[in-house]
């Protein structure tokens, strides 16, 4: 796995992604010009051994690009992480740093796509790419029981690798995808988009997990 995440941080594979994630680096927002941002592919992290297997969409410009760490440093992050530590998966509710000592519990957390994309959008052949990554990460984790999928693209890249046939996937929040190994619940991504608008709460996101919980055997 460690090998596996080396080769993500490396990877060179996608000129458009490399070169916007190098230019935020390099430009920073000015709430953060005194930190050294990561600016590379962001690999995945959490419980070798885990069940629940969280998939977003990729990196924040300014939160897992910034600090290197997936739903690390911004608002999405915190968002998640609240969630997870109500449901038992993350050792703490707020996650700021890559070393600030966050640790999830039986849960992992990876994405699709491992660079900051531009408007958050990337573009259909930057997912296949990177999905080569998702693939060998599934086969590693040896106990998986349920999947989130966190967004449609999610959704439609974990079904891609799999396997699945996507018009017999219906997306919508904390729904159960039924005949899925693993078991697969959707739900919406904890963008700004969907959290500020009250399409997503604290709540909703939190049942979520609560149900994954509720599956593990």
């Amino acid at each position: 796995m460690q090998k596996l995440q080396d080769q993500i941080v490396a990877c060179e594979a996608c000129p458009r992604l490399r070169a916007h994630c190098t230019e935020v680096a390099r430009v920073k927002r000015r709430a953060y010009r005194d930190f050294d941002y990561w600016g590379k592919p962001v690999p995945s992290f959490g419980d070798p051994k885990a069940r629940l297997f969280i998939l977003g969409l990729a990196p924040g410009a300014h939160g897992a690009n910034r600090t290197g760490r997936m739903f690390t440093g911004d608002r999405s992050g915190d968002f998640l992480f609240r969630s997870l530590f109500d449901a038992g998966f993350a050792s703490q509710p707020h996650s700021a740093t890559r070393d600030d000592g966050l640790t999830l519990n039986d849960a992992w957390i990876s994405a699709p796509v491992h660079c900051a994309p531009p408007d958050n959008k990337p573009a259909l052949e930057e997912i296949r790419q990177c999905s080569r990554f998702l693939e060998v990460e599934l086969g590693l984790l040896k106990n998986l029981q349920v999947v989130v999928c966190l967004g449609r693209i999610s959704l439609d890249a974990y079904a891609t690798v799999q396997g699945l046939r996507k018009r017999a996937l219906q997306f919508g929040h904390n729904v159960v995808q039924p005949g899925t190994t693993p078991l697969v619940i959707t739900s919406y991504h904890p963008s700004q988009q969907n959290t500020q608008t009250g399409r997503l709460t604290q709540a909703m996101l939190t049942a979520v997990f609560a149900a994954a919980r509720a599956r593990l055997r």
